[in-house]
Order: C-alpha cells, then structure tokens, then sequence
C-alpha cells in the first residue's frame, strides 16, 4: 500500500459561512478546519488572500505580500475590544447568505474596521511589542504597501499610472510630502495588515495542529495597479515613464480566437538573473511563513511567456520569449531548501515545458472535468495520470462537475457515462470524486461544492467575465458530521486517509 496518498477539499476563504457577509478568518474557518480532520483530510487549498481590487479577482491583488482586509474576523475584533457586537450588527454588508455583495462590503465594512483602528489606537496598541515586531519583520514591503494604498486613496482610488508624476515615479521630495500627508491613513493599513497576520497565523497554527495542512496559491504574475510594480519598477520591463512594454497574456486557440489579454507587466528576468533572483527568494519564503504548500498559477511562463505589445487591444500578437527555466528554481532550492510545490502546468504544454516540471520534481496538475474527449485518450483520463500528480474534480476557473456535466455535448456526455459509470443524473458529483479519488495521482483535491452536489449556481470563477465571480458562499450547517464520516469512508476505500 502506497502510505503517502492523500486528499484535501478546495474552499476559497470567501466561501466560508459568516455572519458578516464573507467568509472570514474566524470561527468559521476553525470550524472547517474540524470538518476536514473528521472527514479525514490533509489539506485545505485556498485561493490568493491579497487584497483586490476592481472585478474582486484573487489574482489580480495591490500585493503579493499583503492580506485581504476583508479577512479581517469582525467576531474576533469584538472579542478584542475593538468593536461592539451592536455595532456591527447595524452594518449593512450583504442580506444573502449564499453570495457575497461585494459593493456593500466595501461600502460599509471598512468603516468598521477604521471604527476597530481608532480604539487599537486609543487603547495604546501602536505600542504594542507583538505590533513593533510585526512592522519590523515586514519592513522589506510593508512602508511601499501602506504608502501606495494611502496614496492611491488620495486619487479616489484611481490607478498609479494616473497619479501626478512626481509620486508616480516615486522622486523622493513627493514621496517625503505624501509619507507626512499620509501618515495616519498609512497606520490604518499598518494596523489591517497586523490584525491579517495575527489571525491568520492563529488559524494556520490549529490547522497544522489538527493535522491539516494549508495549499496556498500565488500568480506568477503581479498586477499592473500594485504596490509591488510601483515600488519596484525595475522587476519588470517597463520604460522610463512606468508605462509597461509589453504585458502578459496566452495567444488565440480554440478557446478564443484573439487570445487571453492578462494586462500583468512582464519581468525583466535579465535584471532577475543579475540579483540572483532576491525578489523571488524573498517572495517566496514569504509564502511559507502562510502556507504549507504553494501551487503556482501558470507554471509556463517560467520556461516561457507570451508577451504582448503594450496598448494592443488583443492577444493576437504577442511574442513567445524565453523565461528563467530552472536557474530561478535552483536559486530557490538553494536559499530555501525542499519546498512543497504545486505547479500549474495545464493547457497547451510544449516538450520544453514538461521538462522543466520534470526537473523540479513538482506535481503537475490533472482535472478531471478535461478529460471527456471521445477523439483520444486524453492524458486527463485518471489511468494516465502518473503517481507525482496532483487530481483535480476542477478548480476555481471550472464548473462544478455537475455544472461540468450539463454542458457537455452528447458525445462527450456519452463517452463520460461510460468512462465514470453513470446512470443518467443520480450521483454525478459522487461519480466525479470517486474517480479523482481512485486515480493513481499521489493527493486528490475536491471542489466543496461537489461533495455538497451543487451545480452552476455555485460556480467560482468564469474566466474572462466580470461580474458574477468570487461570490458563491457555502452556507452555514452544509458541512455537516454526516457529509464528513461520507467523505472519509470514500476516502479510505482508495487509501487516502486513515479510518478514525
């Protein structure tokens, strides 16, 4: 018996239950955490928790380094003393328990959360050694966040590459005027930033206690409006005037005849190289101080990426150009030693690429949902999958399997009844997991909404739409005991977890 086959769920922390509108780092999460140890599960796999912006897209953050202030469990700021209960009731952040209403939550809750700064500052929290100690652990990026969010504030939110030019290109009187103008809006993010890290911290720290480890997820790229392409501009190729010379992207296919255009400014991996990758090491070992495991979104584009002309309003005419390849993760190996990793290596994958995924000894990723095509035997049928794998029922930017089945036409459908052993629509979500679950890929990650059985009204993300992404909430009492004992008997059957 193969003793190091595991499973875990995927639950973005938005999705958690809460009584505030979104999902939080509160009791709901210490309550999934429960549920997936008595489900018998290794892992929870979360989406990116920085703060987001316009579209609410967890891959499009103002840093890499910073966390979500949403996040931030009002409960627990209660418990603090920071707020009141009546308060907080009072607020108006979302009245349906299965969405997130985004507009309200910006609307209303950072107002209690500022309402939280005021008493953390009346009560002599600046003073604080556990606060002291936080900002100066988080020097390297903290002051360039806090500066850039306070400043961004006082151009209505607008992007840098709108600000005046002075601060835009960060001269050094404009930045000494702002940091003074800024001042107390700058504690305010020092202090959302100290309460992210606090209870997140707390919460890893019960997950790992319990036996649960934390898949964390990072883009490969940064966000064209962030702290990260602002403060340090020579990361990226960029001219003198800050302006991108080429942004990020994947070409036309038959997905879509002009390409996927990203807008993410490209690296300079030149530059890159010549430091011996710092900001990557440095970015890096940062992640594992919050996950356990880091999958990394478009694992390609380190062997090579698509990089389209600036201002092009398609992907039509980008350039194929050579990435870092394994000299950035041999500089990553030696400054950190083994590091668990999950590379997202699906699409259209050229020999080049497989073999950089192989040389790094990371799992590649398999989801089922692609695995339907009556033409062939795709290399997404669970009896291709090699034991370094990691299976997927789907990910974020997928249906359900539900939803994933609904859509298929008839001779896919056809193909997939036969291949998952279907009997009309009884049972598709379990016959999705089952499969996952039996395939040969060393760990199997399951969508919650398929264990709930859910269908496209609880979709995640449909890329390249805005609009109706990163809402769907679980709802409170959904995973119950009865669903967890379900979810760990199948698991043991296909020898992922221990029979309690």
């Amino acid at each position: 018996m193969r003793k190091n086959r595991k499973a875990g769920i995927l639950l973005p922390i938005t999705s958690l239950p809460s009584r505030y509108g979104i999902g939080t780092l509160g009791k709901e999460a210490y309550g999934f955490v429960d549920f997936l140890k008595k489900a018998g599960q290794s892992y929870w796999q979360i989406l990116p928790v920085g703060p987001t912006g316009y579209g609410d897209s967890p891959y499009q953050s103002f840093s890499t380094f910073a966390g979500n202030p949403y996040f931030i469990d009002l409960e627990m700021l209660i418990e603090e003393g920071l707020l009141t209960k009546e308060i907080c009731d009072r607020a108006e952040l979302g009245t349906n328990p299965q969405y997130v209403d985004y507009e309200k939550q910006y609307q209303n809750r950072y107002p209690l959360l500022r309402l939280a700064f005021k008493s953390f500052m009346a009560q002599g929290g600046i003073r604080d050694a556990a606060y002291r100690s936080f900002c100066e652990e988080n020097a390297f990026w903290l002051p360039d966040y806090a500066l850039y969010m306070a400043v961004k504030e006082t151009f209505d939110g607008k992007s840098f590459s709108e600000w005046d030019e002075d601060i835009r290109l960060r001269r050094e009187d404009a930045l000494q005027k702002y940091r003074i103008a800024c001042r107390e809006e700058m504690d305010f993010i020092y202090f959302l930033q100290y309460e992210f890290a606090k209870q997140w911290k707390q919460l890893k720290a019960y997950a790992n206690e319990n036996g649960v480890r934390i898949i964390g997820d990072i883009p490969i790229y940064v966000a064209a409006d962030s702290a990260d392409t602002w403060a340090n501009p020579q990361l990226f190729q960029l001219t003198e005037d800050g302006i991108p010379k080429a942004v990020a992207g994947c070409p036309p296919d038959c997905f879509s005849k002009t390409g996927q255009l990203w807008g993410n400014p490209v690296y300079d991996w030149d530059y890159h190289k010549k430091t011996g990758f710092a900001w990557w090491i440095r970015r890096i070992r940062y992640c594992y101080q919050l996950y356990d495991v880091v999958r990394i979104d478009h694992f390609r584009g380190f062997d090579a990426y698509y990089a389209i002309p600036y201002g092009d309003p398609t992907a039509e005419f980008g350039t194929w150009m050579p990435g870092p390849g394994m000299e950035l993760f041999d500089a990553l190996r030696e400054a950190l030693g083994k590091m668990d990793v999950i590379a997202e290596d699906l699409g259209f994958l050229t020999p080049s690429v497989l073999k950089l995924v192989h040389k790094t000894g990371y799992p590649g990723m398999k989801v089922l949902q692609f695995a339907f095509d009556p033409a062939g035997d795709s290399t997404y049928l669970p009896h291709n999958y090699p034991k370094n794998s990691v299976v997927y029922t789907g990910t974020h930017d997928n249906d359900t399997s539900i939803g994933c089945y609904k859509s298929l036409n008839r001779r896919e459908k056809q193909f997939a009844k036969a291949y998952l052993g279907l009997q009309g629509m009884k049972n598709v979500n379990w016959a999705f997991i089952r499969t996952a679950l039996a395939s040969m890929s060393d760990t199997a990650i399951i969508m919650m909404q398929d264990y709930l059985g859910l269908s496209s009204e609880a979709r995640i993300n449909t890329p390249s739409t805005l609009g109706d992404n990163w809402k769907w909430r679980m709802l409170p009492g959904q995973a119950d005991e009865k669903l967890a004992e379900k979810i760990r008997e199948m698991c043991f059957v296909y020898a992922r977890c221990t029979k309690a």
